[in-house]
């Protein structure tokens, strides 16, 4: 049968609906943005939303949360890879945890983070004693980030990884391919996409994230600074045209990023399809 609007009962009514919730919950605010940004005029939106303070601020997340999702996308890989392919005692228990920062406070995370992290904390004195200061510094911020995205990237690439058929390793093992070639070439380019799809969300969720990075940042001015932590010291001295340009430049920037890594991911797919 051919693909059909009418496939879904009230096709019009529920797309209606559709647009009007993502209206009301996305484009609603960003003409929010665009409406309190609009009267600082172009020359004063530029002075502030690009000074060297706010610049860095933005340095600061992107990077910061880049490395996080890399950091995520191997780690999280490998739990996927454990959960699905062995058992051992507790599996069920670590299978659970891995959406703990879904349901734990963003504050409670970096306050207890901070506690761990800090020069005399339970992991911060090993790595101190490296030369390496995990906390109130770029490294903070990362670990930070590391701890909130881990669940997008391994529950992004577990069901693709269960779903895979184990007929495609065994012909693979039967012509000959060894462990890390059938890995390489049979098990990981089905695993591509879904590892970008988390990939993806991790780094949007490092980029705006707030709550669990603030404490351990140190929020030392041209040093550890987070743009979401400049958005609200803006608001909280009620300059909301200056939050709002800020706020516009971080979207546009995530868009620009996302849309790169969508535009490579469909790409990928139809190669495949090919």
């Amino acid at each position: 049968m051919g693909s059909s609007g009418k496939v879904i009962p009230g096709f019009h009514f529920t797309m209606g609906i559709t647009f009007f919730y993502l209206s009301l919950i996305f484009l609603l605010p960003l003409v929010a943005f665009v409406f309190f940004a609009s009267g600082m005029g172009w020359e004063k939106f530029i002075d502030k939303a690009f000074e060297y303070r706010i610049v860095h601020g933005y340095w600061m997340s992107f990077s910061c949360a880049l490395a996080a999702a890399v950091i995520n996308s191997f780690f999280g890989l490998l739990l996927a890879w454990i959960l699905v392919r062995y058992d051992f005692p507790g599996k069920r228990i670590m299978d659970g945890l891995i959406d703990l920062p879904f349901a734990l406070p963003t504050a409670v995370a970096g306050i207890a983070l901070t506690t761990l992290y800090v020069e005399t904390g339970w992991m911060g004195q090993f790595l101190y004693a490296l030369g390496i200061p995990s906390a109130f510094s770029a490294v903070g911020i990362t670990i930070a980030l590391v701890f909130v995205g881990i669940p997008f990237v391994t529950r992004s690439v577990q069901p693709v990884l269960k779903d895979l058929e184990p007929e495609i390793e065994e012909a693979a093992a039967i012509l000959g391919a060894g462990k890390w070639l059938t890995f390489r070439k049979v098990i990981f380019p089905e695993l591509v996409a879904p590892l970008l799809t988390g990939f993806a969300l991790a780094f949007a969720r490092g980029i705006g994230e707030y709550g669990s990075v603030v404490f351990i940042a140190g929020n030392t001015p041209f040093e550890t600074e987070i743009a979401p932590l400049l958005i609200m010291t803006e608001l909280e001295q009620f300059d909301y045209q200056a939050a709002a340009a800020i706020a516009i430049v971080m979207l546009v920037l995530s868009f620009l990023i996302l849309l790169s890594i969508n535009g490579y991911q469909r790409y990928r797919i139809r190669k495949q399809g090919v």
